[in-house]
């Protein structure tokens, strides 16, 4: 049946703009990444949001369509993880939550100030268990949405029949996304560590030259990534899997090549081609599961930097072809991660432990609080919007909250333009499935290309279910852009300007950390007292690693925090801009004592004791220097660098050690 729908990358300093022109944090947060189309992702995103409505548009129960396709919209927005046991988790257990939401929400709805209570409760629990994790943050998230949805709208009774719908989509989704496991079971996992690889070949061919800085840290985030995926997989592995254990090989043998990048950066001077096109046919080796005898031509290396990367490529080169590793001489690097069980239990003490857990709980409960009595005290069409927007925007772990707030506002005006050419354009009815299929699919892509671009996609599926539920036609697109005005309000002015810590970054405190642990780590590498067995080296040299890689991986933490702080309006934006230059330094420090450790390993001469300790008391004044300064002083021009030849490994290490503390200096 059918009717008529229509019832009516890092500042160098300011730019010169326009007095109407935007502001440059807006920009910023406006631009859209070059995140490549995620073709299969929008594939399972049509068919997921499409067929329901297919299916309810021919059983003649289109409500019924529309609450499976709202589900499967919660299920495409939790569609990220790339290894499939991974999108179990991903998708699975927010849908749980989600239907704890929706029931939940349901049993209140039409019970005035009870409603607004229980939300409220849900919010402040959503909130801490959002601090959790990835998967926790989105469980929560639909917790909550999926509760003010219910609370909200009449849904089709009895109480189970919404979280059974919701959970149908969400479960959707997930079939759809699995149904190219029992062929590439293991194909995200071994993709993670081939990129690995192709990232080193573009580090190595950039060492010596400008663009080093950003191809290391695209080392350091697909490492991460990498370990991230095979541990994950392992530890719901019980025994030793083979295919794992050799994945887990060749991603250990990488590690030494990626200690020497550092090293060979500092020689100043390219490297032979041979090695970086060496490193890539290792990629390819381990994306393809091949195997063989080691057929490498390098050049002759001379110096200890030269003679690092040659045994460490010839040494991955050797693991990477192995048919069968030992699976009992393989180092998990990180430590093989805890049983799920055992980390959820961690993780809920924690977030009951934890201030910033309750602080946040607390500031969201506030804003939907008052979001759900605002609507209770004043007649709002469509209420429930407004709590819809202040869960979505506040969210401190998916940016910033305030340009979130702005760029929902700019995202949502864009999507009720398309809203409106659908709602008056398109009738109600069997036409709604083609619409929805294209609709759906523009999400994976466009979330790709920033927060502002996913609101302007998501925005006319949801208005085009919610006609689908309750046939207001035309005339959501007003009361839409009125409810999201209001939510953002409540929330940039209660959830944001209310609580200073949300608009003070703390970049500062979290580099003074990494500085410390900087310190730490060259007492590891250099440390006075030596092992001296085989198994006590080993151990010393695994713990050296751990604390290399926790360093990196902090500080790629600090630069995600600083990307945060830039799209925040002034003051915050500017003292993320003040603080850049002390992230770079503090990233160099790490990687010359990387290249002097290699160094050493490979002939170099041993620093003293007396040499050691002072680079270590020189880093600890630089963290207490980092803790007191409020706003960094202007970059310095370093002294000159020491070459490769020094007479001290230490020589380039304290280099960079001066050029920070030319940064934290105070001027005048």
């Amino acid at each position: 049946m059918t009717t008529e729908r229509r019832t009516e990358h890092i500042p160098s300093g300011r730019s010169r703009h326009h007095p109407l022109a935007p502001p440059d944090w807006l920009l910023k947060a406006l631009r859209p990444s070059s995140a490549p189309v995620p073709w299969a992702a929008a594939a399972r995103a049509g068919v997921a949001l499409a067929a329901p409505l297919a299916v309810g548009f021919a059983l003649d129960e289109p409500e019924y369509g529309a609450l499976v396709s709202m589900g499967a919209l919660s299920g495409v927005i939790s569609d990220t993880a790339d290894a499939y046991r991974m999108r179990v988790l991903h998708i699975a257990v927010p849908q749980l939550f989600g239907a704890v939401g929706v029931a939940l929400g349901t049993l209140v709805f039409g019970h005035g100030w009870v409603a607004v209570g229980v939300v409220t409760v849900i919010a402040l629990v959503s909130g801490m268990i959002s601090s959790i994790g990835t998967v926790a943050s989105v469980s929560g998230l639909l917790l909550l949405l999926n509760a003010v949805v219910g609370a909200g709208l009449p849904l089709p009774r009895p109480w189970w029949t919404a979280p059974l719908l919701l959970s149908a989509g969400g479960l959707f989704v997930l079939a759809l996304s699995l149904l190219g496991w029992p062929l590439r079971g293991r194909q995200p996992e071994r993709a993670a560590v081939a990129t690995t690889y192709r990232a080193l070949a573009d580090t190595l061919e950039a060492a010596g030259g400008p663009a080093y800085e950003e191809r290391r840290q695209q080392v350091t985030h697909a490492l991460n990534q990498a370990y991230d995926l095979v541990l994950g997989r392992r530890a719901r592995v019980h025994g030793r899997s083979p295919t794992l254990v050799r994945l887990l090989a060749q991603l250990n043998v990488v590690i030494p090549l990626v200690e020497a990048a550092p090293a060979a950066h500092l020689r100043g001077r390219p490297l032979p081609p041979e090695i970086p096109a060496a490193v890539r046919e290792l990629a390819t080796a381990v994306e393809n599961g091949r195997t063989g005898t080691p057929a490498l031509s390098l050049p002759p290396a001379h110096s200890p930097a030269e003679r690092a990367i040659d045994a460490a490529l010839r040494h991955a080169a050797t693991i990477v072809l192995l048919a069968e590793p030992d699976p009992f001489n393989v180092d998990d690097r990180l430590g093989r991660p805890a049983a799920l069980r055992v980390r959820a239990r961690r993780a809920v003490r924690d977030m009951m432990l934890s201030g910033a857990s309750w602080r946040y709980g607390l500031r969201l409960a506030l804003c939907i609080g008052l979001a759900q009595i605002l609507v209770s005290v004043v007649a709002i069409e469509r209420s429930y919007w407004v709590a819809l927007t202040v869960t979505f925007v506040l969210k401190p772990d998916f940016g910033s909250v305030f340009s979130r707030a702005v760029l929902r506002a700019v995202g949502t005006a864009g999507g009720l333009v398309v809203a409106a050419a659908v709602l008056a354009e398109v009738p109600r009815g069997w036409w709604d499935v083609p619409v929805m299929m294209v609709l759906g699919a523009l999400i994976p892509v466009f979330s790709a290309k920033g927060y502002a671009f996913q609101t302007a996609a998501i925005t006319p599926v949801i208005l085009l279910l919610s006609d689908l539920l309750n046939h207001h036609g035309f005339d959501l697109i007003r009361p839409r852009l009125l409810d999201s005005l209001i939510g953002c309000a409540i929330t940039l002015v209660a959830g944001y300007l209310l609580w200073p810590e949300s608009w003070s970054t703390r970049i500062g405190d979290r580099l003074a950390d990494t500085v410390d642990d900087a310190a730490r780590y060259v007492e590891r590498a250099f440390g006075v007292v030596q092992p001296d067995t085989e198994g006590g080296r080993q151990a010393a040299r695994t713990a050296r690693l751990q604390a290399r890689r926790r360093i990196y991986r902090d500080l790629s933490g600090v630069r995600s925090e600083f990307q945060r702080a830039l799209t925040e309006p002034p003051p915050t934006g500017a003292r993320a801009a003040a603080w850049w230059p002390l992230v770079v330094a503090v990233e160099r420090i790490v990687d010359a004592t990387t290249a002097a450790r290699v160094r050493v390993n490979h002939g170099a001469r041993e620093p003293g004791a007396g040499e050691v300790s002072a680079v270590v008391t020189e880093l600890r004044g630089l963290a207490e220097g980092v803790r007191s300064s409020r706003v960094p002083a202007p970059a310095r021009t370093p002294p000159p660098a020491g070459a490769e030849d020094d007479a001290s490994v230490l020589a380039p290490v304290r280099h960079e050690i001066a050029a920070a503390r030319a940064i934290t200096a105070p001027t005048g």
